[in-house]
């Protein structure tokens, strides 16, 4: 009787620097962090930098890429 040999599926590791600056919901949807916090806030008005402390829902094109390089059904 013949067996098959035994197949090893290599798991994909997750991009821990992904994980870090994306969330994802529990709907899925992928989340990210508003452009323009880093530096020149002095020069921002307060409802400027208030509305950029906000999470910024992503693209359906950029979300699946990071899906899949978080390792989930995208």
């Amino acid at each position: 009787m013949k067996t098959k040999k035994n197949t090893v599926i290599k798991k994909l590791k997750t991009r821990k620097s992904i994980t870090k600056r994306f969330k994802i919901t529990k709907t899925g949807k992928v989340l990210r962090r508003a452009i323009g916090q880093g530096h020149n806030r002095a020069k921002k008005s307060g409802n400027q930098i208030r509305e950029r402390k906000k999470w910024v829902k992503l693209c359906a094109v950029d979300a699946k890429k990071i899906k899949k390089l978080l390792g989930l059904k995208a």
